[in-house]
């Protein structure tokens, strides 16, 4: 029997059985032959003519029933079910309806159904050529025992005494005109349920294969990555010597030339080459069909090409395929064209592919693959893309920060030291306060500069490492601002989500930041506890405070155009409620509460 676990329809290997996909389809037919068996004995003891009253026959059928209990039960026990114990179990199904139907009323009798379910069973396992084999094996077995009945041991119909212990045999019904037709039966539908079975794989072995390759489609691994893992895909699929992507952006006409080198081996690459515009005319105009197969045959063309959806399509001159193949010599090729958003036409070009079967339906199946995996692998490129604009953004947003800010300032202190210079030669008692005020100048510029950088900074925290993070970001804002600042919380075990983990560590650095350049205050306090319903996060300093006075909610903050820009939105991100508690003169107190489950209740 060929292995269950690989084997060819078309050029796309079977998708490999899970172990407990197999175990419970040993368990679905155990339990299948423990029925058929009950079921036999019960049409026994309705009707005992049909086993000619033979003591010899129920215990047979007793025997058969209890291998199969049996069967059942080592199924059960057993974790894995191996190809040789599988070949037994069948082995032994294949003999048992040929060797009952002996006893019975003939092959043709009610225990036909013992045929059907080897047949079934073949089916289940394996595939088409499993199950014919499985249907010639029976036959072979019912011609087997009619020359044994009508040639070796009978004697004027009947078997002899000691042989079989008298029992009565209708040997008319093993005669070759009775069991001719029979055979044909059991062929044909061997024949019918291996093509079941076969096209049931065939689909599974393609959803495998397109399974492989979207998940294979990494946003880590960018666009070129992601088409190196689809071409080797392909290129192992196929055994395929090279792979080449000829693509072309529509409104800028700029072309790009990739080929996937050494497929098939550990060396691997997928690398750009250098495109000229005469290679879109080469790679990408005029050929037929959405995808198409050439083979060079005795210096003729041999082309067959279908539409999108599937459909032949005539074959137009062979001038392409000739120019292609001056650039890229070939024997045979598939060619498979793409257009993603309006934005991007291609091709992709598998040279000395390789299968077996249909070829327009080994084209079919590309164009299911490019119709499930191309929008991914489009994805893959838009997102790439918008990674790209929102980094020139953010650059161009650093760059006018540093601009309007730090630049700005620095050129405003280089002034003001050349005018030191000038008059530290008339007005030397100026030049000590003017030195501190400079110096405090540049000690804000870089204070702004580190702030700037920390803002850029991605933060990757989680619940475990949120304490620390705090911890050395208040101890860093003391160390820099000459504010006495602490951390205090009284949650012992943090089980934030790191969501809110990153959104809590960024309000902390605002909250801070927006002590240091308008509180003016002496002391800072973060405090963060917790209960039952939500995170308490707070921020309190002793300075100014802000220009209100009293306590307001989030809505209230909106309404009135007041409260920190930022924070409100971070908030906002977390479903929290911010409340802002203002005393002039004396500080402020900013709290936020966290729902832990997403909301607040509504009594809150």
């Amino acid at each position: 029997m060929q292995s269950e676990t690989k084997h060819f329809s078309g050029s796309r290997a079977q998708a490999p059985l899970d172990p407990s996909e197999i175990r419970r389809t040993e368990r679905w037919l155990a339990t299948a032959r423990v029925f058929l068996a009950v079921s036999a004995l019960v049409a026994i003891r309705m009707d005992p003519t049909q086993l000619g009253h033979s003591n010899a026959a129920y215990g047979l059928f007793v025997f058969y029933l209890a291998n199969g209990i049996g069967i059942m039960m080592l199924l059960r026990r057993r974790k894995a079910s191996t190809p040789a114990f599988r070949f037994l179990v069948h082995a032994a199904d294949i003999v048992w309806p040929a060797f009952i139907s002996v006893f019975a009323e003939g092959p043709r009798s009610p225990f036909f159904l013992f045929f059907v379910f080897v047949l079934t069973a073949a089916a289940y396992r394996w595939g088409i050529w499993e199950t014919l084999s499985t249907a010639a094996a029976e036959v072979l077995l019912l011609w087997g025992e009619s020359f044994v009945l009508l040639h070796v041991w009978a004697r004027g119909g009947k078997l002899p005494w000691h042989v079989l212990a008298g029992l009565q045999i209708n040997v008319s019904e093993f005669e070759p005109k009775r069991l001719f037709m029979l055979s044909v039966y059991l062929l044909v539908m061997g024949l019918l349920l291996g093509y079941l079975a076969e096209q049931q794989k065939k689909l599974r072995a393609e959803k495998a294969a397109v399974t492989r390759m979207l998940a294979k489609v990494r946003v880590e691994a960018g666009l070129t990555g992601t088409l190196q893992q689809m071409c080797e895909e392909i290129a192992e699929m196929y055994s395929a010597s090279r792979l080449l992507v000829a693509s072309q952006e529509i409104h800028s006409h700029r072309s790009f030339l990739g080929e996937l080198r050494n497929p098939n081996t550990a060396a691997a690459e997928f690398v750009w080459l250098d495109s000229t515009p005469r290679d879109a005319k080469i790679f990408l105009n005029d050929f037929p069909g959405d995808v198409c197969y050439a083979r060079l045959e005795k210096d003729r063309w041999s082309v067959t090409a279908l539409d999108g959806d599937g459909n032949p399509v005539p074959s137009p001159a062979n001038a392409p395929l000739m120019r292609l193949c001056e650039r890229q010599p070939f024997q045979s090729m598939i060619s498979l064209s793409f257009v993603f958003g309006g934005e991007w036409r291609g091709r992709l070009f598998v040279f000395e592919p390789s299968w077996r079967g249909d070829t327009q339906e080994e084209l079919r199946f590309l164009l299911d693959v490019l119709h499930q995996v191309g929008p991914a692998v489009y994805n893959v490129y838009l997102l790439h893309r918008l990674r790209r604009r929102a980094g020139a953004a953010e650059r161009a947003r650093f760059a006018r920060e540093l601009h309007d800010g730090a630049v700005q300032s620095l050129i405003a202190v280089e002034m003001q030291v050349d005018v030191l210079r000038r008059q530290a030669e008339t007005s030397p008692d100026i030049v000590g306060s003017e030195l501190r005020r400079i110096q405090g100048l540049l000690r804000e510029e870089v204070l702004k500069l580190r702030e700037l950088m920390q803002q850029m900074k991605s933060i990757d925290v989680d619940s475990r490492r949120f304490r620390n993070i705090v911890i050395d970001t208040v101890e860093r804002f003391e160390r820099e601002t000459g504010i006495s600042a602490r951390f205090v919380t009284d949650i012992e075990k943090f089980e934030i989500p790191d969501k809110v983990c990153r959104e809590l560590v960024r309000i902390i650095q605002e909250g801070l930041v927006n002590v240091r350049k308008h509180s003016q205050a002496r002391h800072a306090l973060v405090r963060l506890s917790s209960n039952d319903i939500y995170w308490n996060l707070t921020i309190e300093d002793d300075g100014k405070g802000f220009p209100f006075s009293g306590r307001l909610s989030q809505d209230e903050l909106e309404h009135m155009g007041k409260g920190p820009v930022i924070i409100k939105e971070r908030v906002r991100l977390i479903a929290g409620a911010l409340t802002l508690e203002s005393n002039p003169g004396m500080g402020a107190r900013l709290e936020v509460k966290v729902p832990k489950t997403g909301e607040f209740p509504h009594e809150l």
